[in-house]
């Protein structure tokens, strides 16, 4: 009898179903064991993610050449780009949207940080990573770099073995425990109720946002679909496994190892994949722009503050500058996002707080909106190096 196989995007759509549904009558306890194990795959995540930059990156980077600065710098400038961008869609879209389908001087002091609800586990296990997630890049980017312009072999051939080291810790840890993770992650939120709150209040700035990041991947896919000469659509199709996997685990750089086997599925050469895929995890925030320029808007309206196209402006701008590595984190882009909350336009304690709960209430569409459009990014990055190449 022919074993079914059932695909990476299946296994996620079930996993995420599945939490909900026996989040309705599971006992407490099993919860906090799924926590229990959240916390352990969750901590080994942390801590293998320096380590898959720095075995995908590398020898990314040396294989590609001398051209290697070149193709960093178009893909951080493109990145940066599609970050702003979102930014300034969501503030055109949220500045006459928002003031007519959202109540005006609402109390809003009495809303709690959602995490604070969340199951505990039993226990935890302590797996510091080695180093955090942009020292791992920038030593990527320097040995990278030093190995496409010396003559030597062994430090190559080293990375590229330690590369095959990392493709089968993800092929045969991470991927397949993935599902379990989401499982335990969503049992573990209907458990608690951490969201109902918050959503109820906001129901109509989270469908705004859910109908922006759509339209922003529409909009990204079909940009790289003209470059490539290729139909966005079927494009955009083969990155929802990414999509579907960024939801369950709220990180940009836990799906890394997803994002990068759909981009490849997509025809981006391999080389170019590892090279730009861990780098948009880091860099690429389109999807966490939209939501903290919408929800700062939001909660701006909702208390009769003016907004000021000025302030927004250099807000946003200095948005994508900000959280450049932040994603290494569930929740990490509004963390780093604080200080320019508070400093631009003038957040208080308590606005700050709310911000972080409206965050984390919606943080998973954020990230899925990152890193579907770290997709599209690969696709232009490709076509250019193979310009490249062709001179």
């Amino acid at each position: 009898m022919k074993k079914v196989k059932i695909s990476l995007l299946a296994k996620i759509i079930i996993a995420i179903a599945a939490g909900i549904l026996f989040g309705q009558f599971l006992p407490l306890w099993i919860g906090r064991l799924f926590a229990t194990f959240n916390s352990i795959f969750g901590d080994f995540l942390s801590f293998s993610i320096p380590l898959i930059i720095l075995g995908l990156v590398t020898p990314a980077i040396g294989e590609l050449g001398k051209g290697a600065g070149k193709l960093l710098t178009i893909t951080a400038i493109i990145a940066y780009i599609s970050t702003i961008f979102s930014g300034f869609f969501t503030y055109s879209v949220s500045a006459s949207i928002f003031p007519s389908i959202l109540p005006i001087n609402t109390e809003l002091t009495a809303m709690a940080n959602p995490g604070e609800s969340l199951l505990t586990p039993y226990f935890t296990i302590s797996m510091p990573p080695l180093m955090d997630v942009m020292t791992a890049l920038l030593l990527s980017f320097i040995i990278g770099l030093g190995l496409s312009y010396i003559e030597g072999e062994t430090l190559q051939k080293s990375f590229t073995d330690f590369k095959e080291i990392v493709i089968k810790l993800i092929e045969s840890i991470i991927i397949p425990l993935l599902p379990v993770h989401i499982f335990g992650l969503f049992l573990n939120m209907t458990l608690s109720g951490n969201v109902s709150v918050i959503i109820k209040m906001f129901l109509n700035v989270i469908i705004v946002i859910f109908i922006l990041h759509i339209l922003l991947l529409l909009i990204q896919f079909c940009i790289a679909g003209l470059v490539q000469r290729k139909n966005p659509f079927p494009l955009l199709r083969n990155m929802l496994p990414a999509y579907a996997t960024a939801l369950g685990t709220q990180s940009s750089a836990a799906t890394i190892p997803v994002t990068l086997r759909q981009t490849i599925k997509n025809g981006v050469r391999e080389s170019i994949a590892v090279f730009t895929v861990p780098l948009c995890a880091t860099i690429h925030l389109a999807g966490s722009t939209m939501k903290i320029t919408a929800c700062a808007m939001a909660i701006l309206i909702m208390n009769g503050e003016p907004i000021q196209f000025g302030e927004m402006a250099g807000f946003i701008m200095m948005l994508g500058i900000t959280m450049v590595a932040a994603p290494g984190v569930p929740g990490g882009a509004i963390m780093a996002a604080l200080g320019i909350l508070q400093s631009m336009l003038g957040f208080n304690e308590t606005y700050q707080t709310l911000m972080i709960a409206l965050y984390i209430a919606m943080d998973s569409f954020g990230t899925a909106c990152n890193v579907t459009g770290d997709g599209a990014i690969a696709l232009i990055v490709d076509k250019i190096a193979g310009k490249q190449n062709d001179t």
